[in-house]
């Protein structure tokens, strides 16, 4: 089973209003109300693709239940922890440029957490465990290391999607899978990064720090996977980017989905790439049979 891990959730409101003018009353034309943040996108998607997931994380109020009530009528498992304050509304909109207003999220008291890891616990070798995207101020920079932590004993396949601290503080657990992007591989080394071998050089530092796989996204440049069996340099199909939001979580889903049935890494890969290019491609995320149209764009190389 797959267990995805959102700490911090959201509805998204994502509003197209047609020539948006600041100070004036605005009419939206078009309102979409998603259940957001990076684990759960990660659920969806994985549900898209008919590989069963466990929804975890703090949700609270009327906006908590919205999110619990979309993802069951989906089809996908949840077992939130209900918190005292209300979940966030992030508002995403849409006119000649696109403008983002997040919401701040709930506290997270330590009750919740020990009922998070009471949880957590429970999983096997058999499991995956994504913990993916940032986590509130009001909780240590280490979190997701210590929820990683007890996963090593059971031996649980653990993804990592954060960045900074968060994620440096997770690699001496020795993670299955990271995701950082070539900006976010930037800022972990403080360095200028602008080649794939300069990305290559800073990825292997990063399994030499711990992580077992890791995947660079590069935009429309593609991507870099350096695993054990070599170093992947896979290209994204072209298409028309009509969405920014879920490209690598979907990238995360699509390899999850793919390696859980065959453990090839390559074509695992292959998944990703496919699954993040087809969410950019679409208003939401994507869509198997959207993945499937797009696999034989994507071509591996091993360097």
């Amino acid at each position: 089973m797959v267990y995805t891990v959102t700490f911090n959730p959201s509805i998204d409101y994502v509003v197209q209003v047609e020539g948006f003018q600041l100070g004036k009353v605005n009419r939206v034309n078009k309102g979409y109300k998603y259940p957001g943040g990076k684990g759960i996108n990660v659920s969806r998607v994985l549900k898209n693709m008919n590989i069963n997931s466990k929804a975890l994380g703090f949700i609270g109020g009327f906006t908590g239940e919205y999110i619990k009530k979309y993802l069951e009528d989906e089809g996908i498992e949840t077992d939130f922890i209900t918190v005292k304050e209300d979940t966030r509304i992030n508002i995403k909109l849409k006119s000649h440029e696109e403008t983002e207003i997040n919401g701040a999220g709930p506290p997270i008291t330590e009750e919740n957490i020990k009922t998070l890891l009471k949880k957590i616990n429970k999983l096997t070798s058999k499991d995956y465990l994504v913990l993916a995207g940032n986590i509130q101020k009001s909780l240590s920079r280490d979190i997701y290391s210590k929820l990683q932590a007890r996963c090593k004993t059971n031996k649980v396949k653990v993804v990592i999607d954060t960045a900074g601290e968060a994620l440096i503080a997770t690699l001496k657990n020795n993670p299955f899978l990271i995701k950082p992007n070539k900006e976010e591989l930037k800022e972990l080394f403080d360095a200028e990064i602008n080649t794939k071998e300069e990305i290559v050089f800073y990825a292997k530092k990063l399994r030499e720090m711990g992580a077992k796989n890791v995947i660079v996204s590069m935009a429309e440049d593609g991507a870099l996977l350096i695993c054990n069996e070599g170093i992947y340099d896979g290209s994204v199909p072209k298409g028309v980017v009509k969405n920014s939001v879920g490209a690598g979580d979907s990238l995360i889903a699509g390899f999850i989905a793919s390696y859980l049935q065959k453990a090839d890494m390559e074509e695992a890969f292959k998944w990703g790439i496919a699954s993040g290019s087809a969410t950019a491609f679409s208003l939401d995320l994507c869509k198997s049979e959207d993945v499937e149209r797009l696999l034989d764009q994507v071509k591996i190389n091993k360097i």
